[in-house]
């Protein structure tokens, strides 16, 4: 992979996976230490290009959720996920989930359970917001 510059997400992804086979290789060696030197470049030549494209994203600000909803929200976008997906995972109907995210509909403990154990929600944020 001959890359001067990572223009787009894609060649980021794939710049990315050849790192971590990289790293795991090293690892499975027994370090650093062990890679040919051409290895060594090839890594330290990515893992700039890599840094170089994460340092030209835009930084959102970081917002801590103060409700049910925006906590949901933050998950779903954490895991990359629709609401669609996020209710499958959690087996609630997408009606029932999108009733929680307007508000329209209480968090009743089972849910709180599943938020805790399966989204790793603090149990007593979930508390304060049920």
């Amino acid at each position: 992979m001959k890359l001067l510059k990572i223009t787009n997400q894609e060649e980021y992804n794939q710049i990315m996976e050849a790192i971590d086979s990289m790293l795991q290789e090293a690892t499975q060696l027994g370090g650093f230490q062990f890679l040919n030197a051409e290895q060594k470049a090839d890594l330290a030549r990515l893992s700039l290009l890599a840094e170089e494209f994460e340092d030209k994203l835009p930084m959102m600000p970081i917002k801590n959720p103060k409700t049910l909803p925006e906590m949901l929200r933050f998950k779903m976008y954490e895991y990359g996920w629709k609401q669609k997906q996020l209710a499958q995972f959690l087996g609630i109907s997408e009606a029932k989930l999108s009733g929680l995210l307007s508000g329209q509909r209480k968090l009743n403990m089972e849910l709180a359970k599943k938020l805790h154990l399966e989204l790793h929600i603090d149990a007593h944020f979930l508390l304060q917001s049920a």
